[in-house]
C-alpha cells in the first residue's frame, strides 16, 4: 500500500550527557520515512529544503524506497534547523535554536502521484499545512494518521481541533493529552480526544512505553530497558514511522493488527535511541527488527490459572 509522509527534513544539532553532534540530517519526515521502509517499499516523501541540503542525503533516502518527488528544493535558501540540549534525565531539552528558514513559507504540493495515496502519515507541523495536504487528496485514503506538539495547542488550537476532526488516528505523548484536554486522568483525556473525531488514540509515554485506545478498549506497550539511550531525538517519529509502515505494509486496520503496529512502533523508536540521530535507523535489516519486537513479546508473556 502506498503511504505519504508529511513533516520536516532538517538539520539538526544535538547535546545529550553522552556526546554532542555538529549538523546533521534530522527532521520528523526524515525519521518517519526511514522507520516506515522497513515495512513497506511505496512510501511518498512531501517537505521543503534548501539548497544547502547535501544531494547524497536525498539519495540515501532514494536508496530506501523514498520518492522525493514531493520534496520541495529552494535554491538560495537555507534548510530548517534545530539545535537542542538534553539533560541528565534524557526526558527533558533546552531548545537552544530554531531557524525556520524554508519551512516558515512552507506550501505543500503534492505530485499528482502521491494524491490517491492510501496511508497518510501527517507529522509535526503547522495545522493549516496538515489541513492543505488531506484538502489535496483525490480519493479517501485508508487511514490518516497525524502527529503533533502543544506548540500547536498554544498558538492554533482551533486549526489544530478542525485537522484531528479528520484524522483516524492522534498520536500525542501524555503531557498533551492533558494540555489538550484539561483531564489529568489519561482515560478521560482519551474519551474527550476521540469524540473530537480520531477513531484511535495513541499516547507515548517515553520511556514507561505507549497506550492506545479504541472505543472501550485500551492496549499498553511496554518500553524496553535498553543499557544506553545516546539521543532521544526523533524517537517519536521513528514510533510513528513503523507504526504505520506496519500498517500499510500489512493492510489490516483491525484492534489487533493495531496493537501489533504499536509494538514495531515501539522497536524502532527503541532502535533509533540508541545513537545520535538517524544513524541507527539506516543499518538495520529485517531480522534485527523482527528480533527486537521479539523482545517486546517477551517483556509482556505470562500464563496464568486463573
Amino acid at each position: 500500500m502506498s503511504l505519504l509522509v508529511v513533516g520536516t527534513v532538517a538539520f539538526d544539532a544535538i547535546e545529550t550527557p553522552f556526546g554532542k553532534t555538529d549538523k546533521i540530517i534530522g527532521g520528523a519526515a526524515t525519521y518517519i520515512g526511514l522507520a516506515a521502509s522497513y515495512f513497506t517499499s511505496k512510501i511518498n516523501l512531501v517537505s521543503i529544503v534548501g539548497s544547502d541540503f547535501p544531494a547524497e542525503a536525498i539519495a540515501a533516502m532514494n536508496k530506501r524506497s523514498i520518492d522525493t518527488a514531493g520534496l520541495q528544493i529552494v535554491e538560495g535558501e537555507k534548510s530548517f534547523f534545530w539545535a537542542g540540549k538534553y539533560h541528565n534525565d534524557m526526558n527533558t531539552r533546552d531548545t537552544l535554536v530554531t531557524e525556520l528558514n524554508v519551512l516558515e513559507n512552507f506550501d505543500p504540493i503534492l505530485p499528482d502521484s502521491y494524491k490517491a495515496s492510501e496511508y497518510i502519515m501527517l507529522g509535526n507541523l503547522t495545522p493549516s499545512v496538515q489541513m492543505r495536504v488531506l484538502d489535496q487528496l483525490t480519493e479517501k485514503p485508508k487511514l490518516v494518521v497525524m502527529d503533533t506538539m502543544n506548540f500547536w495547542m498554544d498558538v492554533a488550537l482551533n486549526d489544530l481541533k478542525e485537522v484531528i476532526a479528520k484524522v483516524d488516528v492522534l498520536t500525542i505523548n501524555d503531557e498533551e493529552a492533558r494540555q489538550l484536554t484539561g483531564e489529568y486522568s489519561l482515560i478521560k483525556a482519551a474519551k474527550i480526544i476521540r469524540g473530537m473525531g480520531p477513531k484511535y488514540l495513541v499516547i507515548k509515554k517515553g520511556e514507561h512505553g505507549a497506550l492506545l485506545f479504541h472505543e472501550d478498549q485500551v492496549f499498553y506497550s511496554p518500553a524496553l530497558l535498553l543499557e544506553e539511550v545516546f539521543d532521544p531525538t526523533g524517537a517519536g517519529d521513528s514510533f510513528a514511522g513503523g507504526f504505520i509502515g506496519f500498517l500499510a505494509a500489512t493492510d489490516d486496520l483491525s484492534f489487533e493488527n493495531m496493537k501489533r503496529a504499536v509494538i514495531y512502533g515501539s522497536a524502532m523508536a527503541s532502535f533509533c535511541v540508541e545513537k545520535f540521530g538517524k544513524e541507527n535507523l539506516e543499518g538495520l535489516n529485517r531480522g534485527e527488527v523482527n528480533a527486537r519486537v521479539k523482545q517486546f513479546s517477551n517483556l509482556v508473556q505470562f500464563t496464568t490459572d486463573v
